[in-house]
């Protein structure tokens, strides 16, 4: 018999306890975490309060000090610029050459495509250093390119555009784009039109997360770049050991700081129009084919043109 409350409407019974040992799996998984976030983060937080102290051995009693901040910029600014300028061209070409690819294997399933995802991912396979001395053997005889700093782009987007391939191929299996693409076609939008209007967009969590990738590996890869570079092309990475290996302690943590205030509001933004991405994408998943007929479709004819 159900039982009832004074009005006559059924009672909701009550939520169950929790069982003692579900609590004390909550508290060992909550201690774990907290034990990797403190092993993670605890070195980092030390390696910033080095940089902003005035005598790390003496400690926060000697005082706060932007001292060494200052001098790393002073010393190091032009490491930090090329940087960004290598991850910018790197994010580049991984986008116009990646993208594209990422599309062709996912339409092209077969043993060609596969051998091809197989080589294209064997210099992240391969150490960073094989790979640098094999394009210096290969390539730093020709012109000018050894030292410029196209020379560590190359390297670079090398290393990094499997990551890209891999991030966006993998948003285009699972959103269905082939018969968005079909769709498409058959509606009388070109190859060109259905891959701005249906496949970027729809890839765009993927794309965007395959950017995120690039950036931060580009940023702080340092196998590649310390074969590859010249006192000229120093980056930021390899200014990073030689300030560690040649600087006062509070001078290279004072430098890790920099590199962290530079990639943070880059990282965050990224996961942002990620996340943005991916919502819009999920509130409207089947107007893609329709928008590329749209553009393709010829304008009406006006009625002054009809006999």
């Amino acid at each position: 018999m159900t039982a009832t409350t004074s009005s006559g409407r059924p009672a909701v019974p009550a939520p169950a306890a929790a069982a003692p040992g579900d609590k004390l799996a909550f508290r060992l998984g909550l201690s774990a975490t907290l034990a990797v976030a403190a092993f993670l983060i605890g070195p980092v937080v030390l390696s910033v309060l080095a940089g902003l102290t005035k005598n790390y051995f003496v400690g926060l009693s000697s005082g706060l000090t932007l001292r060494w901040v200052a001098q790393v910029w002073d010393l190091y600014a032009s490491t930090i610029w090329r940087s960004l300028l290598v991850a910018a061209a790197t994010l580049a070409v991984c986008l116009l050459a990646g993208v594209p690819a990422a599309w062709a294997l996912t339409l092209k399933r077969g043993r060609v495509a596969r051998a091809f995802e197989e080589l294209l991912t064997l210099p992240v396979a391969v150490p960073g250093l094989a790979t640098a001395l094999a394009l210096i053997v290969s390539w730093g005889t020709v012109g000018d390119l050894r030292g410029s700093v196209a020379f560590i782009v190359i390297g670079h987007v090398l290393f990094t555009l499997p990551f890209m391939v891999r991030a966006a191929a993998a948003s285009m299996a699972m959103g269905g784009l082939a018969a968005l693409d079909e769709a498409a076609a058959t509606l009388g939008a070109s190859r060109l039109q259905r891959f701005l209007h249906i496949v970027v967009p729809n890839a765009a969590p993927g794309i965007l997360t395959g950017a995120l990738t690039v950036l931060t590996l580009s940023v702080g890869e340092f196998n590649l770049t310390w074969l590859l570079h010249t006192p000229l092309t120093q980056t930021l990475p390899v200014g990073l050991a030689d300030s560690y290996a040649s600087m006062r302690l509070e001078v290279a943590s004072a430098y890790t700081l920099v590199f962290l205030l530079m990639l943070l509001p880059l990282l965050l933004g990224l996961q942002w129009l990620a996340a943005r991405a991916a919502g819009e994408r999920r509130a409207a998943p089947w107007t893609a084919a329709a928008d590329a007929a749209a553009h393709a479709a010829p304008a009406p004819a006006s009625s002054k043109d009809s006999p």
